[in-house]
Order: C-alpha cells, then structure tokens, then sequence
C-alpha cells in the first residue's frame, strides 16, 4: 500500500547529532511533518558491536513505522554503516541513510584523491566509508580515523574552548600526514564542532582544505527521493517537528530548540 504524501518523516540517531539532518530538512522539505527519535539511554552507538547497534537500530526503525511515518531517515552513521541493509530487508518503506551522500559529496571536492573520514570506532571499523567512496572513484583514497571523544563532547554541550579544539588536532594529526584534502564529519553529532574542526584542519592540513558535513547532502537526496516516489509534501502548513527521546526529555527539547533556531514541543519520553 502507498503511503500518502501527508505522513510525516521518520528521523532517528543516538542522541541529540541526528538533529543536524533534521535541519536541514527543514530548510530543504518546508511543509513536511518530521517525527524524529532520540535513543538518549542508549547513546553512544559507536562504542557498540554491531550485533547491538543492529538490535538498537530495528528497536528505533519499529517505533517509528508503528507511528505511520512514510520513510526513515537514518541520521546515524554507525547505524548507516552496520545495520542499513537489515533495515531495508526488514521494513517495508524506506530507508535512507548517511553515508552515501557524503561520500558522494566528498569524491566530488577532492582533488588529491585523498579523503579522510572522522567517525565513531564501529563506523571506521565497517570500513562503509571505504566502500561507498571506492563506489564514486576507484583512484580515490580513504583513510579513517576513529574519534569516539568526540560523541561526548558534542552531547555536553563542550563545543568551543581548549578541550574540543586539543580532541580535534589529536584526531585530525593522522589525516593532516596522509595529505588528504577532504574531510568528512562521518558522525551527525560531530558538526556541532564544525568550528573547531575546520579551524584546526585548516591549521594542520591549509585553508584549501574542505570539511564535508553529510546533512545537506542527506536533506537533498532526500527530497529528491520522495519527489521522485510521489511522496513529497509540497502544499499546506509548514511542517512539524516531533521530539521522541529514550531518557532526559525536557533538557533534550531545550537544546533541540537551541539547535533547530526555532522553538519546539516538549520531547516525549518512550521506553524501547
């Protein structure tokens, strides 16, 4: 059965990253109501195996189908990584995750062929980067670099100051040496850092280098996908945005106001 154009968007991350895609979606589906899902209990993912992450991820997709939504975002690399074909076997609607479209985008801006790729440890370990990179341009190189510390200080709020900008210049030091040109912000939470990273890379690598943030490449593949599936919502009001979260509603729906530049209701809590 088709969905209708009217159902709303299912969005569903860790914790609070995932709400740099719901952003842009905003800015690029105006009249689309957006349920999105927060596993704030269960946040990191990228820590996980990918038997958990797996386990975690059908929980989410499940809640979301049982709400209505006409297609899930996955606003996860980690899940995006591990889990998006089992998803995609196993939910009839779909899904669309993260890595593809930066990928894309990063074999577009480079020029050494060299991209580096900031990530959870279960992201680089996947090697999904990798493969979706090797899938635009075989010349291209791919080199990984874990930086789970990164997850933490975003969540905290720790996005300026000493602390985040010496995490940065750690994990950024392997990919300066590699000579890459490109880096891509393989995390959704990591674009909260956005400033940092791209002031310490330009430090490290030069001002020629490009940081690639997948959430405006997502928000447009996006509409693409639905326009193309009869399914996007072009007339009406403007959309919603809904707050469903695993743990800590009320301090998640004031960050997520913070975040989103606009208010929002008050997040509901779910036991998954």
């Amino acid at each position: 059965m088709k969905a209708s154009r009217q159902a709303p968007l299912g969005v569903f991350d860790s914790g609070l990253g995932g709400l740099t895609v719901v952003r842009e979606l905003r800015k690029a589906l105006e009249h689309e109501d957006i349920i999105y899902l927060g596993d704030t209990a269960r946040v990191p993912y990228g820590t996980r195996s990918a038997a958990t992450v797996e386990r975690y991820a059908i929980g989410c997709a499940n809640h979301l189908v049982a709400r209505g939504v006409k297609a899930i975002i996955v606003a996860c690399n980690t899940v995006s990584a591990v889990a998006l074909e089992r998803l995609r076997v196993d939910l009839d609607l779909p899904v669309l995750g993260v890595i593809e479209p930066g990928a894309r985008a990063a074999a577009a801006a480079t020029r050494v062929f060299k991209v580096g790729v900031l990530a959870t440890a279960g992201t680089t370990s996947s090697g999904a980067y990798g493969r979706a990179i090797a899938a635009c341009s075989t010349r291209i190189e791919t080199i990984g670099q874990a930086a789970p510390l990164l997850v933490p200080l975003a969540e905290e709020g720790w996005t300026t100051g000493q602390v985040p900008r010496l995490a940065a210049r750690r994990y950024l030091e392997p990919l300066a040496r590699a000579g890459v040109d490109v880096v891509i912000l393989g995390c959704t939470h990591y674009p909260l850092l956005f400033d940092i990273i791209q002031q310490e890379a330009r430090s490290m690598i030069g001002e020629h280098v490009a940081i690639i943030d997948s959430a405006n490449a997502v928000a447009s593949e996006v509409a693409d996908f639905l326009a193309s599936r009869d399914l996007r919502c072009n007339e009406g009001a403007l959309g919603t945005t809904r707050l469903v979260v695993t743990d800590r509603p009320k301090s998640f729906s004031e960050t997520a106001s913070r975040f989103l530049g606009s208010p929002v209701g008050a997040a509901e809590a779910i036991d998954l």
